[in-house]
């Protein structure tokens, strides 16, 4: 499997051996729709990808990762280091290099700030001014990150791949049929954080978007056309109740997925108030 160099948060990469193989085996386009770190879909057999998300400055990165040679982009996240001299310690050159990129939005200098940000962080603000703050003695750009580049890289300029920034509701799906897979991993509603709150400058996920997602989703399933969503029904204290009540009412194929910080069955993980029970549903 390979894994995004974005340490996004909610990313799937250590689910993908539970996520990948419920997928179907012949897969024309795959539209990871909600593509943050772009784990799911750079690891996807299809002949199209599409990556979807709305924080517009993520999908300008990834058109300059797929625009250009690997010789390009080692070499300038290499000369921009040495010439700020970006380290772990050293937060006067990160906030410098922050300074810069709200200024010029270019979009290597988005994927350097990720990795010397506090826990790799992409935030913005509602002038869309990138603001995490720096990552002392623990964020930095280092050789692991630098071969998880190497390898999404070398997948990036092989596959058939087109990006977009809409909303969920806006992709023209006229162009899909059952050959297709639409993939969905959307902001979990009863675990938001700041990253997706609606304080940032981009769209937040509330009771009413959820509903608007299941309902889209629906609309999908009538026109035959194959969706995965990635979802957590408990989470804590909290349960998912829409998404609990929409399933119940429906007959769509659910798999429990094992995750790591509930190393457990379901059953148990129903009595362990601290964990998570994360799903998969499939209309397939």
């Amino acid at each position: 499997m390979i894994k995004s160099p974005m340490n996004y948060t909610g990313g799937k990469y250590k689910l993908l051996n539970q996520i990948i193989p419920k997928f179907p085996q012949n897969i024309r386009i795959f539209v990871d729709v909600f593509a943050g770190g772009c784990n799911v879909g750079i690891n996807v057999n299809s002949k199209q990808t599409i990556f979807n998300d709305t924080l517009i400055y993520l999908i300008e990165l990834y058109l300059e990762l797929k625009n250009n040679s690997k010789g390009y982009i080692f070499n300038y996240i290499e000369e921009k280091i040495k010439s700020l001299q970006l380290s772990k310690t050293n937060q006067a050159s990160y906030l410098k290099l922050r300074e810069e990129y709200n200024k010029n939005k270019s979009p290597l200098d988005l994927f350097l700030l990720s990795a010397y940000s506090f826990n790799h962080q992409i935030r913005f603000n509602n002038k869309h001014e990138f603001n995490t703050p720096f990552g002392k003695n623990r964020s930095s750009y280092n050789t692991r990150m630098r071969e998880n580049l190497d390898k999404f890289l070398d997948v990036l300029h092989s596959k058939e791949i087109k990006f977009s920034t809409h909303s969920f509701e806006k992709i023209d799906y006229s162009q899909f049929n059952n050959d297709d897979l639409i993939y969905c991993d959307p902001p979990y509603l009863i675990s938001t954080g700041t990253y997706n709150d609606g304080k940032r400058g981009f769209d937040g996920w509330n009771e009413n978007k959820e509903l608007e997602l299941l309902n889209f989703l629906d609309e999908l399933n009538k026109n035959n056309i194959r969706f995965a969503l990635s979802n957590v029904i408990k989470h804590k204290d909290n349960k998912n109740n829409i998404l609990q009540n929409w399933l119940n009412e429906r007959k769509y194929n659910i798999y429990h997925l094992d995750c790591n910080y509930v190393n457990s069955s379901y059953h148990r993980k129903n009595k362990n108030k601290d964990g998570s029970l994360e799903v998969l549903i499939t209309n397939y």
